[in-house]
């Protein structure tokens, strides 16, 4: 058989019927779910395909109230989950991003809007803002804190890395680049206004995000712009 026929294509390429974790990294930016009679949050949008029978719901990022209003100010429509329902495997994936799964332990991570793809139905979604944000940089930036026992997938653009945070050692990011934290962490927003003199007004450089305390930052090797739809 040639190594490039279409068996052999085939042969490479196809889902592997031996593995059935619930989260299932199927490829670096492909995510299978396993579902049984059961159902996940995915990013609206995010689904590729999948195999049994499967009813979606598309939701606003949370059920009303603040979580709308700021979901339209920093978002426009574009933010959203979509449930999944029933049994089978679902595939999801973001634009080619690479697909990051954890197993919160009755723990909270903070990640930003843009690079959740899937969630448990036992983890908790509440959106958390950065004082002012909203007045300093475009649309996009709000980070929503997941909460509880059960998997989480997120993205990144390219390989991410984990900076530590210590009371002795605070680490800045860039807000465009800052993927996700430990849920115990609040950054405060930083002007920089050196950087505004040197770079100008249109770099989002002038703003970082600063991290103090204990614990942990991934920020990924991309800094990913956000725009408002009208």
């Amino acid at each position: 058989m040639s190594e490039y026929s279409i068996q052999s294509f085939i042969a490479k390429t196809k889902q592997n019927d031996a593995e059935h974790d619930y989260f299932e990294l199927e490829k670096p930016q492909l995510l299978e779910i396993n579902l049984k009679n059961q159902f996940v949050w995915t990013k609206a949008g995010s689904m590729v395909g999948y195999v049994g029978n499967i009813n979606f719901q598309r939701e606003g990022m949370l059920s009303g109230g603040l979580g709308n209003l700021l979901k339209k100010t920093l978002t426009g429509e574009g933010a959203k989950l979509m449930k999944a329902e029933g049994t089978g495997r679902l595939y999801v994936a973001d634009s080619g991003k690479k697909v990051q799964v954890l197993h919160l332990e009755n723990d909270s991570i903070c990640v930003n809007g843009n690079d959740i793809l899937a969630h448990d139905q036992t983890v908790t979604n509440q959106i958390t803002m950065l004082k002012s944000v909203a007045g300093m940089m475009s649309g996009g930036l709000f980070q929503v804190k997941l909460t509880g026992t059960g998997h989480v997938a997120i993205t990144t653009h390219g390989d991410p890395l984990t900076l530590m945070v210590t009371p002795e050692n605070p680490v800045f990011t860039d807000p465009n680049a800052t993927v996700a934290w430990s849920g115990n962490l609040s950054p405060e927003l930083k002007t920089s206004v050196s950087f505004r003199s040197l770079i100008g007004r249109g770099s989002g450089e002038e703003f970082q995000m600063k991290f103090s305390g204990n614990g942990w930052v991934l920020i990924q090797p991309y800094e990913e712009v956000y725009f408002q739809q009208k």
